[in-house]
């Protein structure tokens, strides 16, 4: 972090004394000023729910640059990114700071290749929830349960036991999800499969059955490490900062994990691309593209209670640069299937046509982002809707841990403590019960 010569001057109106805070420039976007004196200074605290102009932290992860659509994972674009690079590739990145090589990509590959297969009482485990469980509160169970089948690596004080608590999430969530998908439908697990990528061992773990054999599609591998690389970091959003801030307790990384896949559960964070789904569905139920224009209508009313589901973002005011590369591989994975003419799939592009031209929505900057193509291309490879967030989770498990261990690592890290502003009662006695 380096300071910049100029100091913000806090000033008062009722002519209290003025306070000069330090000015600290990033290598990229705004200035942040330092407030952690202020409290000590001047016995206030600063109010800014939702954090919306709040630096909770310093990282050299990931930027975003909202107004222009731009989005890098430690300086390096997405839309790179997602073109020239595969998943486990961009999780080196995330984890270590650069590129693999060749040689490291091979090695790292290895490795997280040799950590797929979870613990057989896993599935014990899994025969305690309902078959119809929703595929996340599934998930907030196994994976905080890994912690006690893995408990040699827990020491989140312990490099080596970070790296390790790393590896093994990353190569377990795909298994727990698959496995999850499988317990709800009643067919048997898949085990791993070492001689497939990262994406092609998760859609055979998905689909295969033991009564004969599957072929993983190319196109459709391809398009689900692409899904796994656009979803895999975010910034301080809200789920990794619920990571964080668990993590700030000293609690073991599994447990962090689990926090945040309970925090990604929501329909405003990873639960966006059900939720655009279900939109859809809901228009196919009324009509399907003949009522798009009513819908639309009802959207732009006040009053009404109906949401436009998989548009805007609370971050970005331009394109999602997500949503673009998600668009064409929208497109590959319904060419690849023969889906064009599907009617779920026709209304949603009928939708986004209108919602890119009606002036309402472009000067309200609501373009589609990447939960509404996400979400259309999952559906077209088969995952149930229901484990749409599931499969985010997987995706951001790496982002989870990279920014955890990278706050672990910070010798001025310290427990998370947010204030208030209190309007509660003033103190007060209790009286006798006779007399309240």
């Amino acid at each position: 972090m380096k300071a910049s010569e100029n100091k913000a001057t806090l000033s008062f109106s009722n002519g209290g004394q003025n306070v000069e805070l330090p000015i600290y420039k990033g290598t990229l976007g705004p200035d942040v000023i330092d407030i952690r004196k202020l409290y000590a200074q001047t016995g206030m605290f600063t109010y800014d729910p939702g954090f919306m102009s709040t630096a909770s932290c310093e990282s050299a992860i990931t930027y975003i640059d909202g107004d222009k659509g731009e989005l890098l994972y430690r300086g390096y674009p997405i839309e790179q990114l997602a073109t020239n690079c595969d998943f486990l590739e961009t999780c080196h990145l995330l984890l270590y700071g650069e590129l693999p090589d060749q040689g490291k990509k091979t090695s790292f590959t290895k490795l997280v290749t040799n950590h797929t297969m979870v613990n057989e009482q896993m599935q014990f485990f899994l025969r305690g929830f309902r078959r119809d469980a929703h595929p996340m509160a599934i998930m907030t169970g196994l994976v905080g349960a890994l912690s006690a089948f893995y408990h040699d690596s827990t020491d989140i004080n312990n490099p080596k036991h970070r790296e390790i608590a790393a590896i093994r999430l990353i190569a377990k969530m795909p298994t727990l999800v698959a496995m999850a998908y499988k317990y709800t439908v009643g067919q048997p697990y898949m085990y791993p499969k070492n001689d497939l990528s990262y994406a092609g061992n998760f859609l055979h773990m998905m689909f295969a059955t033991p009564c004969e054999e599957y072929k993983v599609s190319p196109v459709l591998e391809r398009a689900l490490d692409r899904i796994f690389i656009l979803h895999a970091d975010h910034e301080q959003n809200a789920s990794t900062s619920t990571v964080r801030l668990c993590g700030s307790s000293g609690t073991n990384p599994f447990a962090a994990i689990a926090a945040g896949v309970a925090c990604l559960w929501g329909p405003a964070h990873g639960g966006a691309n059900e939720a655009a789904l279900n939109m859809l569905y809901d228009i196919q139920k009324a009509g399907g593209v003949d009522k798009i224009g009513e819908f639309i209508k009802q959207v732009k009313d006040k009053n009404s209670n109906v949401k436009l589901m998989g548009f805007g973002h609370r971050v970005y005011k331009n394109y999602d640069p997500r949503a673009k590369l998600m668009q064409e591989t929208c497109k590959e994975v319904l060419g690849e299937l023969g889906l064009e003419n599907d009617p779920l799939f026709k209304l949603a592009m009928a939708l986004e046509k209108i919602a890119l031209e009606d002036e309402y929505f472009v000067s309200r900057k609501l373009y589609p982002n990447v939960d509404f193509y996400s979400g259309i291309v999952q559906r077209a490879i088969g995952i149930p809707v229901p484990l749409f967030t599931a499969v985010f989770a997987l995706a951001r498990t790496v982002g989870w841990i990279a920014q955890l261990n990278e706050m672990i690592g910070d010798p001025d890290y310290k427990i998370g403590r947010p204030r208030q502003l209190f309007e509660g009662s003033v103190k007060r006695d209790v009286k006798p019960i006779a007399q309240r």
